[in-house]
């Protein structure tokens, strides 16, 4: 699959035609919301508040469905924190990311910051796809 990189801000039809999207209102409409202002990470939940201030009509539902759209297509790129707190990043690089636990914040580590000096080999008939490191920080010292 071709990652379509949303940056810097272009139209939105023409978006989500060259991920082979078909630009229905809902799309586009979240798609705006999404990639306009520059990188970031949200959730279905923080995306669907956003919407509804925007008087976008959708429901949780549909803004669930289209993220996992998009994340299909390459345009955003899943970061699960943990089974209850999964968040959708706009910014689709080889990166890694802090998580401010105190806040529910996540912020982006650039790839090249982490090293990792060795993993285990994938078990036979598979291959490693991508390594994801999450740094879980607290306001604790």
């Amino acid at each position: 699959m071709e990652t379509v990189a949303p940056f810097p801000y272009r139209d939105p039809s023409e978006l989500l035609r060259r991920a082979r999207l078909r630009p229905t209102r809902q799309r586009l409409a979240l798609a705006r919301l999404l990639f306009a202002g520059g990188p970031r990470h949200v959730t279905a939940e923080s995306l669907f508040a956003e919407a509804q201030t925007a008087n976008v009509r959708l429901s949780l539902a549909t803004v669930y469905n289209t993220l996992h759209q998009f994340t299909e297509a390459g345009l955003l790129r899943e970061v699960v924190v943990d089974s209850s707190c999964t968040y959708f990043d706009t910014n689709v690089s080889e990166h890694h990311h802090f998580f401010h636990e105190d806040q529910g914040v996540l912020t982006d580590i650039d790839g090249e910051e982490v090293n990792i000096h060795a993993l285990p080999a994938a078990p036979e008939g598979t291959k490693i796809s991508r390594v994801d490191v999450i740094i879980r920080l607290s306001g604790q010292k």
